[in-house]
C-alpha cells in the first residue's frame, strides 16, 4: 500500500493522509486556525461573479 503524502495548505510541512493525522491536510491545530483566520478574513475567497449585487444588499435584507 502506498502512502500518500500532502503539503499542509499553511505553512507547506509534509502530512501523511490517514486516520491518524488529526489535522489533515493541515500539519496542526495551529495551521489549521490560521487558515480559517483568513477566510473570516475574507484573504482567501472563491473566484467568480458575486452571487448578489452589493449595490442591491439593502433590497436582498430588507427582502428577508
Amino acid at each position: 500500500m502506498s502512502i500518500t503524502k500532502v503539503n499542509c495548505p499553511t505553512c507547506q510541512a509534509e502530512v501523511i493522509w490517514q486516520p491518524e493525522s488529526q489535522f489533515r491536510p493541515f500539519c496542526s491545530e495551529r495551521c489549521k486556525l490560521i487558515d480559517l483566520g483568513e477566510w473570516a478574513d475574507e484573504e482567501k475567497r472563491i473566484a467568480g461573479e458575486p452571487a448578489f449585487a452589493p449595490e442591491k444588499q439593502d433590497q436582498w435584507e430588507q427582502d428577508l
